[in-house]
């Protein structure tokens, strides 16, 4: 059972890593602090670079999970993403580009549901 807010959003990761695993993509990384920001989950398929954004929700809640993800919020993981690529994907030929996705996770009798959105923002 998942105790705390940051034991659901570590499990949410960790969902989110083997979902993409299972569909081709390589994990980088994992919670990556870029300045003050944070990336959830950053991996790679061929020259394609990924940056996910990783929501939960309970039942009840108010909002979606993809709907909790604010214009604040993208810019923020925008401008990370910018400064990643700047400062560590720019140089590398293998990889083309960068994208960003979106993942929600809802759990369900403590298994994972995950619902996946490719170029959300």
């Amino acid at each position: 059972m998942l105790n705390s807010r940051r034991e659901l959003g570590l499990a949410a990761e960790s969902a989110v890593a083997r979902y993409l695993e299972q569909h081709g993509f390589s994990v980088l990384a994992r919670n990556l602090r870029v300045g003050r920001d944070e990336l959830d989950v950053v991996a790679r398929q061929g020259p394609l670079v990924v940056i996910v954004e990783v929501r939960t929700r309970g039942v009840g809640a108010f909002t979606s999970a993809f709907g909790s993800i604010s214009a604040a919020k993208r810019l923020r993981l925008r401008r990370a993403g910018a400064r990643l690529w700047d400062r560590q994907l720019r140089d590398d030929p293998s990889i083309e580009r960068l994208r960003f996705d979106a993942a929600s996770v809802r759990f369900i009798d403590g298994a994972p549901q995950v619902e996946y959105v490719a170029a959300a923002f």
